[in-house]
């Protein structure tokens, strides 16, 4: 499972805050500690990430589990099960976001939104793209 979960982690490791010219990874927003991989089936994966969004107070913190969920959903050449947490204790309303983030309609209706659409396609296009 640590193959799968470098694999998973260099899709999101390139993803750019929304507010800063910084990567995720730059900023330690997401570390290869922060995916766990686990066999659900054949071929078939439940991926665990656990983001720090910079401060506890992160306005952008929803956007940013948003551009997780998009740029795996796009990139991973294996099925999977997406689950995408704010790591415990590090943001103020980490329930609310977890449950924002990892609900498919949400996610849905909020990529119909051409503002946020466009803020994801900021964050998640690959510099040389």
């Amino acid at each position: 499972m640590e193959e799968k979960a470098l694999e998973v982690y260099d899709v999101i490791r390139s993803i750019r805050d929304p507010e800063k010219p910084n990567t995720l990874e730059e900023l330690d927003v997401v570390t290869e500690k922060c995916v766990e991989v686990q066999e659900l089936g054949e071929d078939e994966y439940l991926i665990i990430i656990k983001f720090s969004p910079t401060v506890p107070h992160c306005s952008l913190a929803t956007l940013i589990g948003l551009c997780l969920q998009v740029k795996l959903q796009r990139c991973l050449p294996f099925k999977h099960k997406l689950e995408i947490y704010i790591s415990e204790g590090t943001h103020s309303t980490e329930e609310d976001i977890n449950k924002q983030i990892n609900d498919k309609e949400r996610v849905a209706a909020a990529m119909e939104n051409p503002n946020l659409r466009e803020i994801v396609e900021q964050c998640v296009t690959e510099p040389d793209d």
